[in-house]
């Protein structure tokens, strides 16, 4: 499972429900939850982030907790 399957897990979110408010096809969502070469893109982001009422940069903040700058 990818850390956006992790995430949306962890919101206890229906993917049926965030397909049909969002347009984004539940195959898609899927791919996204288990394929850690699918990439989400930014209008995705949004859309769930809307559907499921949470905050995109909580999030991104999630999905990308390991990057960090270079000293």
């Amino acid at each position: 499972m990818t850390e956006f399957g992790l995430y949306l897990a962890k919101k206890s979110v229906n993917k049926a429900e965030i397909s049909r408010k969002t347009g984004i096809g539940k195959s898609r969502l899927s791919e996204l939850s288990m394929n850690p070469s699918a990439r989400l893109r930014a209008d995705e982001l949004y859309l769930i982030a809307l559907a499921i009422d949470s905050d995109p940069a909580e999030i991104l903040s999630h999905l990308f907790k390991g990057l960090k700058l270079k000293e």
